[in-house]
């Protein structure tokens, strides 16, 4: 069994490569835009004709949501035309697919955990995009999966738990929003997930949903980095409305993942410690 992964060097390509040491049956091709432009069809049919691959996981992605609103065209170019790319090469040669998408699907006005079937409303050009990847790579390859995920953050990369690590350190006092509900997820984990849903040997397309287990709000979520990292810094619950941020995210961002969990028998770490153990690698990596 061959892998291709693309995005290799963001956060989630990066613990791909990490989570495979446990699969050493699984041969892997790592690969982002120096070795391989997903927004050339051409291109990935020339890639895939040389490497063979059994199964793609697109971990690439334009992930920016302030400046996506004036990087349209890009953002649109990544999240959405280079997805039904991957999903036509894919359906021409036989080849699995697993596409990594977005609770900004929603547009967080809800109060109950979302299930895959609820009704999408995206409200910035971010969610939009990676909505209209969502159906351009089912119309092109219907046999695909795809895996919404939240809060994303790893040891690799630019995230808000290396952000916080890096204010806390600086600062006395911080202000963080507490109105913005959703489940902070461990790259790590949702790598995992994926491993597992390959070696399952069974293959079930459609949408689901993966975020590590519970709830919790940003201004939780700092205070335990800061809890567990042994940091010393104030931390001041704010509004949302009082947080000038361009771009409005969701404030209600939880995932039902009953689907994910009763179709592949998967068991999710809890958030907190998921936190733990990636604040374990980055605290071990900085002494």
């Amino acid at each position: 069994m061959k892998l291709l992964i693309t995005g290799a060097y963001g956060q989630l390509g990066n613990e791909m490569r990490v989570a495979l040491e446990h699969y050493p049956h699984l041969e892997s091709v790592f690969t982002d835009v120096d070795t391989l432009d997903i927004t050339d069809k051409n291109a990935i049919e020339a890639f895939v004709s040389l490497h063979k691959p059994n199964v793609l996981i697109n971990c690439a992605a334009y992930t920016a949501v302030d400046k996506a609103e004036d990087d349209l065209a890009l953002c649109y170019k990544i999240n959405c035309d280079a997805v039904r790319n991957l999903g036509e090469v894919a359906q021409a040669n036989g080849i699995k697919i697993i596409h990594i998408s977005t609770d900004y699907v929603f547009d967080g006005t809800g109060h109950i955990p979302y299930t895959e079937d609820m009704a999408v409303s995206p409200t910035n050009v971010y969610g939009k995009s990676k909505l209209a990847g969502e159906r351009e790579l089912r119309k092109a390859c219907p046999e695909a999966i795809i895996i919404r995920t939240s809060w994303l953050y790893s040891g690799f990369g630019n995230n808000f738990v290396k952000t916080m690590l890096r204010l806390g350190s600086e600062r006395s006092q911080l202000k963080v929003i507490f109105d913005q509900i959703g489940t902070p997820t461990y790259a790590a984990d949702l790598a995992d997930a994926m491993l597992q849903i390959i070696d399952a040997g069974k293959f079930v397309p459609g949408i689901y949903h993966f975020s590590n287990e519970g709830v919790c709000s940003w201004y939780d979520f700092t205070k335990m980095i800061f809890k567990l990292a042994h940091i010393n810094c104030e931390v001041l619950p704010i509004e949302s409305k009082d947080y000038a941020v361009r771009t409005p995210r969701p404030h209600y961002s939880v995932l039902n993942k009953n689907k994910l969990k009763s179709t592949y028998n998967q068991t999710i770490p809890y958030w907190m410690d998921g936190l733990e153990r990636c604040l374990h690698v980055l605290l071990s990596e900085s002494k």
